[in-house]
């Protein structure tokens, strides 16, 4: 699973989308389909908090507030990084927090 647009329909949903993750972690991959760097904050916003309440940051998308999922730690890392680094022959961990 990936996650590029789907961002502000987990945000509206993040009791089951938190269950959701924990439950699949090993199968979610965090990415998008382009590179933004000033969009990354609401991904984190959303995965890593407890928030109530913020918008998109995309106005033409999600007329409705988010909420953070305040995912434990174990999940985060599978989903940034763990999961790419099983399945992904060779590929370079510089970077990557061990």
């Amino acid at each position: 699973t990936e996650l590029g647009a789907v961002l502000y329909d987990l945000g509206r949903q993040p009791r089951f989308a938190r269950e959701f993750f924990v439950k699949y972690k090993d199968r979610i991959l965090f990415g998008k389909d382009s590179f933004a760097p000033d969009e990354y904050p609401y991904y984190w916003r959303v995965f890593e908090t407890a928030d109530e309440y913020f918008d998109y940051y995309r106005d033409y998308h999600a007329f409705w507030k988010l909420y953070g999922m305040e995912l434990p730690d174990d999940v985060l890392r599978q989903v940034y990084y763990g999961n790419a680094l099983r399945i992904i022959p060779r590929m370079p961990t510089a970077g990557f927090p061990r």
